[in-house]
């Protein structure tokens, strides 16, 4: 068993990935630092040791991240294991009919604002795990409330915090009727629009980000490559500095690498990385609009995967995995990890395991939270290998028959 830290095993596995020795490491070290660094051979030696585990690099943690375009975060994650966010759900110390009570009554106090936010990130916080249908219920329940509220008489500021929360919840709500396909996922762009409009009257620069970052997304899953680029530009045109930035950066890379861009692919995940790095540690991370460093490597996967850096890319999928499963192997991450999965089956058909393809296949077929536009667009990936490399070969046959029954339809 290897007992060496997490950020040891990766700094192994992240040379490995790139055929590099201790002193290709090295030598990458001193070409990411703006500073002087020992000489290649110490910094080898030094590498050595870090590898090994008996000493954390503390002092070169952010240099090793870049080295391998990733985040700092992502390399030597905070402990996010399963309930590290209770606090935040519960922080307001009201249940729903308290507040909705309150808001009905336009006793909107600082308290029930406070009620109000916790509840909403609550819901975002959510998205990442929870039923999409039942999400999808409770998300509309709130902004019927919200909305009920407009024609209340309100101080200035206080309309402006309920109008920024009912923009917020539109976001999450558009987000969960795409992913559920059908009737809902035509009322998508409404929702979206409707949360960009409250996004400019109140000068929102993040909510105005978020709705071009959704139209991005929209684009990405349908097919429309150069519509990711508009609608991410838009975006960041608007809100350059926010932490939205970070996933229309992200997005753009998605798109350059569908294109084979590699130079343009490499430096939007440049930028979108430095961003991310200069930015504040988020309170919840979890939260489905706030930019968790360690999704750093779940874009950088789909990019590599795209441009067939297999190693890479499988490379990254296993990180994916390692974050987004605890200690007892519950799905911390469920639609990242079927993703992840997918990625590993590709990798795993290109280079002629058909069997290990077709169990990670389904694998990421079984989870029970998907977000069914952008598993469909990655299993298009495996897809297209499979009936290249194995069209004749039965098993093959029926597990493409199963995945474009259930996501194909």
């Amino acid at each position: 068993m290897d007992d060496r830290p997490v950020w040891a095993r990766r700094m192994e596995s992240e040379r490995a990935a790139r055929n590099w020795g201790l002193l290709d490491a090295a030598r990458a070290m001193r070409a990411h630092s703006p500073r002087d660094l020992p000489d290649e051979k110490t910094l080898a030696r030094s590498w050595r040791r870090w590898e090994s585990g008996a000493v954390e690099p503390k002092a070169h943690r952010a240099l090793i991240a870049a080295v391998f375009g990733t985040t700092t975060h992502a390399f030597f994650p905070m402990d996010q294991r399963r309930g590290g966010n209770t606090e935040v759900q519960d922080a307001s110390g009201m249940d729903t009919a308290e507040i909705v009570g309150r808001l009905s009554a336009s006793d909107v106090d600082e308290a029930t604002l406070d009620a109000l936010r916790t509840t909403v990130d609550r819901l975002c916080t959510q998205y990442a795990y929870l039923p999409g249908d039942q999400l999808l219920l409770e998300g509309r329940a709130w902004l019927h409330h919200l909305a009920g509220m407009q024609h209340q008489r309100l101080p200035h500021s206080r309309r402006q915090d309920v109008l920024s929360h009912t923009g917020i919840l539109a976001l999450l709500v558009g987000c969960l009727e795409y992913d559920s396909g059908g009737v809902a996922r035509a009322q998508a762009e409404s929702t979206r629009q409707a949360a960009l409009s409250i996004g400019r009257e109140i000068g929102h620069l993040g909510i105005q980000g978020w709705a071009h970052e959704m139209r991005a997304w929209f684009a990405l899953t349908t097919g429309d490559i150069r519509g990711v680029i508009s609608a991410a530009d838009a975006g960041l045109a608007i809100a350059p500095n926010e932490s939205v930035a970070v996933q229309l950066l992200a997005q753009k890379a998605k798109a350059w690498a569908r294109l084979g861009d590699r130079q343009q692919t490499e430096a939007a995940l440049d930028a979108g990385r430095s961003l991310l790095e200069s930015l504040p540690y988020p309170e919840n991370v979890h939260n489905h609009f706030v930019v968790d460093p360690g999704k750093w490597d779940f874009y950088s996967m789909d990019c590599s995967r795209k441009l067939a850096d297999n190693a890479l890319a499988e490379h990254l999928a296993r990180e994916v995995l390692r974050a987004g499963v605890d200690f007892d192997g519950a799905e911390l991450s469920p639609m990242r990890n079927a993703e992840a999965r997918i990625t590993l089956g590709v990798v795993a058909a290109r280079e002629g395991d058909l069997g290990a393809a077709l169990a990670y296949g389904e694998q990421a077929l079984e989870g029970g939270r998907q977000s069914l536009p952008s598993l469909k667009m990655v299993a298009g990936d495996l897809d297209a290998v499979l009936t290249r490399q194995y069209g004749g070969e039965h098993q093959a046959r029926e597990f493409l028959h199963h995945m474009r029954t259930l996501l194909f339809r």
